[in-house]
């Protein structure tokens, strides 16, 4: 076998001066478009980093995946443990010995950062904080988040617990898209409990159009961090920052660039699902070429004003052998341009092929032999 490379044939004309990636302050970033998948901006995105209370976003998803399933609802009550209600740092302010909803815990976790509703939300789901947090990793793990570890449910400190900036985003992308009527709760601006009012920390709620979560972090071994979303117009820019000195250098660095995300780069539509991007040389078929095609609309997120520079190519094993089976994974297309990362999006069949009969493969080889080629080279 060999590789094939084509020059797909895609309408990109594109004009303009070469899309270039911008600087940020934080140690620890990375901006993607959801959207397309295109990564706008990254700096040691896959640094395994100690996230703070950022993590609780993982405490989150099992609750949310809980009650989606219908194994928890919003009314169900979890006891308070000593050790929940004794726990330092930001709380909700729960009261041992009582019940609390899981409502109220989830909003104790997603708005005030609560660190003893986190553990009553663990030890009510697995028995004990310590085995809550392995199901965290191990359930990290299936969700392809490969540079998560877990050691509690709260992000307090522990050299052992960590996460990386492409997984918070990941993350994120995956509680916005698989709970969306339960991500709602990432944008309420205050919640109140036990008659103790907590406003959300999440700099960017109310003061940056669009945005509606999700989970601001900070310790003196992490510095301040921030897991954020955002959506105008049917886009939506998921960015983590971590590792910043203070609060309003948090604030500043993530207003300014989820404005960069959404001012400079825009969503541009390539090919529809079912298109044909190239044709593949098939030997031993009812057709000598198999469309190929993707499943989905390919879009690619690049600078308004920077378009040029893109560069797409087809690539597969070639040549391909009968029978073909329409929706059969045969190639990838590839697109480069400045200032992003390379995207890649697999190519399908777009029809059947039937592999020919006894007298069509002796047609074949004797073809091979006159034009002097070998199909399996």
């Amino acid at each position: 076998m060999r590789f094939v490379a084509s020059t797909a044939m895609l309408a990109l004309l594109l004009l303009g001066a070469a899309a270039r990636a911008d600087s940020t302050i934080a140690p620890n970033a990375i901006l993607v478009d959801g959207t397309t998948g295109t990564v706008l901006l990254e700096k040691n995105a896959d640094e395994p980093l100690p996230p703070a209370s950022m993590s609780k976003l993982m405490t989150v998803l099992m609750v949310f995946e809980r009650l989606k399933a219908g194994t928890l609802s919003m009314d169900h009550t979890f006891p308070v443990s000593h050790k929940a209600w004794k726990m330092g740092g930001s709380k909700t302010f729960v009261r041992v010995n009582t019940r609390v909803s899981i409502a109220d815990l989830l909003r104790g976790v997603i708005v005030q950062s609560g660190n003893d509703a986190s553990i009553v939300l663990a030890e009510g789901i697995s028995g004990s904080e310590a085995a809550f947090a392995g199901a965290m990793t191990a359930r990290a793990l299936e969700l392809g988040l490969t540079s998560s570890s877990f050691r509690n449910a709260t992000g307090w400190p522990d050299r052992e617990h960590v996460i990386s900036a492409r997984d918070l985003a990941r993350l994120a992308q995956i509680l916005v898209t698989e709970f969306p009527d339960l991500y709602t709760m990432f944008a309420e601006r205050e919640f109140e409990f036990n008659g103790i009012e907590q406003r959300n920390r999440n700099p960017l709620l109310g003061r940056v159009p669009g945005a509606d979560g999700l989970k601001t972090g900070h310790t003196n071994v992490s510095g301040y961090g921030l897991t954020a979303s955002a959506e105008r117009d049917g886009r939506r820019l998921y960015l983590v920052l971590n590792g910043l000195k203070s609060s309003g250098a948090r604030a500043r660095e993530s207003e300014r660039l989820i404005e960069w995300g959404f001012r400079e780069f825009a969503a541009y539509p390539l090919l529809k699902k079912g298109e044909t991007v190239e044709t593949a040389a098939v030997w031993l078929g009812s057709l000598d070429q198999v469309p190929l095609v993707p499943d989905r609309d390919v879009v690619l997120s690049l600078k308004r004003q920077a378009r040029s520079g893109l560069k797409a190519y087809v690539r597969w094993k070639g040549p391909i052998v009968a029978p073909v089976a329409e929706g059969q994974q045969l190639a990838t297309l590839h697109l480069e341009a400045p200032g992003i990362q390379p995207v890649q999006h697999p190519l399908y069949a777009g029809v059947n092929v039937e592999r020919v009969g006894f007298f069509g493969r002796i047609f074949e080889r004797m073809r091979a032999m006159i034009f002097d080629f070998d199909p399996a080279a």
